[in-house]
């Protein structure tokens, strides 16, 4: 009886603690819309990169396979967001093409297939995968490595703020739905025992929380005169 009340709390917290994930991770899906009112205004994509773009695509693909019921159990909060965030990239990719130079259209075109492609392998090799334990495995470790990878880009934004002591290119609301995204699939990942889940978004915690942290403290020392472009030129 005991032990069937403990479940049931942590199935509460669990689910509480993944649909927070979804609600904050919105937060991140929607940061690049100020990036693309001034694509869309200018007509141009200008030195702006489109590659974030198509590695956040594969990285979402790669994390709703592992949220499917195909894969792993009671993971469906993963899909969910997942699914949510491959559709925002899908949308961004889209509008990046049409106002991108001929030369950036066709090199777009070859990543998203790329994306596709690598995708469409490992959805087809994990199904070969009789053992549902192994699937798992092979599975959440790709999409462990995927998420770690995106997790770490801020340390290019980190080490930026540092150097410069100015925190004009790392906008408060992105770090603290970064850490609160984070954070919350931390826990959804502790509650459900997952640690393809929680380790990745342990990291993530910690780097959301360097990141306010120096956010506070250099926001009062800005200075104007250290600007530097954020978004690399695309190569």
């Amino acid at each position: 009886m005991v032990f069937s009340a403990s479940h049931s709390v942590f199935i509460i917290c669990r689910d509480a603690a993944g649909i927070a994930g979804n609600i904050f991770a919105f937060g991140l899906f929607l940061s690049p819309i100020h990036t693309y009112r001034r694509i869309i205004r200018n007509r141009s994509t200008e030195e702006f990169s489109g590659l974030p773009y198509i590695y956040a695509l594969l990285n979402c693909l790669i994390c709703t396979w592992y949220g499917s019921p195909l894969v792993s159990s009671d993971n469906l909060l993963i899909m969910t967001v997942n699914s949510a965030g491959a559709v925002f990239q899908l949308v961004y990719i889209a509008l990046f093409i049409i106002y991108a130079e001929k030369s950036k259209k066709v090199r777009m075109l070859g990543f998203l297939l790329a994306d596709f492609g690598l995708f469409a392998i490992i959805v087809f090799g994990s199904l070969q995968m009789t053992d549902l334990v192994m699937r798992q495995l092979i599975v959440g470790l790709l999409s462990c490595v995927s998420l770690i990878s995106m997790f770490a880009s801020p340390m290019f934004i980190i080490n930026l703020v540092i150097r410069t002591k100015s925190v004009e290119f790392m906008p408060f609301y992105l770090s603290l739905s970064t850490f609160l995204m984070s954070t919350s699939f931390f826990l959804y990942g502790i509650f459900n025992y997952d640690l393809f889940i929680y380790v990745p978004n342990g990291i993530g915690t910690i780097l959301g929380i360097v990141q306010l942290a120096l956010y506070f403290y250099y926001k009062d020392s800005s200075k104007e005169d250290s600007r530097e472009p954020l978004i690399a030129p695309y190569p």
